[in-house]
């Protein structure tokens, strides 16, 4: 049996999420661009996925130098997962700030040598833009730093 790219395993990836999405909302009102109903935006991004996934499957051209999508890169997976993890235990007691700081640091160790520079610069800047978008722009009832007391 032929082994499938990560490029097209990707795509197809895309499609079938898509589809889903797209599946799924079926059930809610769709409305109108005017007046968007509850299924609108679900299915508007499920089958512009799907487009996309479209898009990669067809234009990924088979070579025998990349990787398949047999071997998947556990390293970066587990990274990502205890990064995301970390963030949603600890962002109550540690505020928006100091998780999204652990978030991109945690997920940096997806890479075999993450330069620390950039890793703390794109920790400052995202944790910076969450922290201005959400709690002072949204409003949302996050906490922006720990809880001291």
């Amino acid at each position: 049996m032929a082994r499938i790219s990560s490029d097209r395993f990707a795509g197809l990836l895309f499609i079938l999420f898509g589809g889903g999405f797209v599946f799924g909302a079926g059930a809610y009102d769709m409305g109108t661009a005017a007046q968007m109903g509850p299924g609108y935006f679900p299915r508007l991004l499920g089958g512009l996925l799907v487009l996309l996934g479209i898009a990669i499957f067809a234009s990924v051209k088979t070579s025998a130098g990349r990787p398949s999508a047999g071997s998947l890169p556990w390293r970066a997976i587990l990274a990502v997962l205890c990064g995301v993890a970390a963030f949603g235990l600890l962002l109550k007691p540690l505020g928006l700030f100091l998780a999204a700081l652990l978030l991109v640091g945690l997920s940096s160790l997806a890479q075999q040598r993450p330069r620390w520079g950039e890793v703390l610069l794109s920790a400052l800047v995202l944790a910076g833009a969450a922290s201005v978008v959400f709690v002072w722009g949204l409003k949302l009832p996050l906490p922006l730093w720990p809880a001291f007391g």
